[in-house]
């Protein structure tokens, strides 16, 4: 079973990862749409900016999953969770507009690429908060219970010393 830093700090990796992925391919969609702008011959269609939007919802993802690495509170994990489910929907849209594009160049395939590579490292990352959230749950509930057993103990320790004192007097 992985320790609490394990998941961690696969989440970093994962999250700088999917960084650099909504980095390129918002720079790959930018380069892709100013090419299609500048020519004439085909109308621009809908799939050439889309890697510009999973990018950027790949970006948004990473940025809240090195928030979460760092904080791991319950809110910022679910918020982490929907970046990722965001990632997810942003990087299959990307996919099905780029399909339907009726030219193709090699930008078109990076842009794929890395929608595929985006789509993976949300999946993981997912996973991964859910693993994280799970096992800081299962830590909050231990400290909980050692405390009430901990508080029980001084409660007996006091009854003790209690009905001590009155046998004495």
């Amino acid at each position: 079973m992985c320790t609490s830093s394990q998941i961690i700090g696969s989440l970093l990796v994962l999250s700088v990862l999917e960084i650099g992925l909504g980095l390129s391919s918002v720079a790959v969609g930018a380069v892709t749409f100013a090419r299609v702008r500048t020519r004439t011959d085909p109308p621009p269609q809908l799939g050439d900016s889309s890697p510009v939007w999973s990018g950027a919802c790949f970006l948004i993802c990473g940025v809240c999953g090195i928030f979460c690495a760092k904080k791991k509170s319950g809110l910022i994990m679910i918020l982490f969770s929907a970046c990722c489910i965001c990632g997810l929907i942003g990087g299959i849209l990307n996919i099905q507009f780029l399909r339907a594009l009726t030219k193709r160049s090699s930008l078109h395939l990076a842009s794929l690429s890395l929608a595929c590579i985006g789509i993976c490292g949300c999946t993981i990352s997912t996973w991964l908060t859910c693993r994280l959230a799970s096992y800081e749950q299962r830590r909050m509930f231990l400290e909980r219970e050692h405390s009430l057993h901990h508080s029980h103990e001084m409660t007996e320790k006091v009854n003790e010393q209690g009905v001590v004192a009155t046998l004495k007097v």
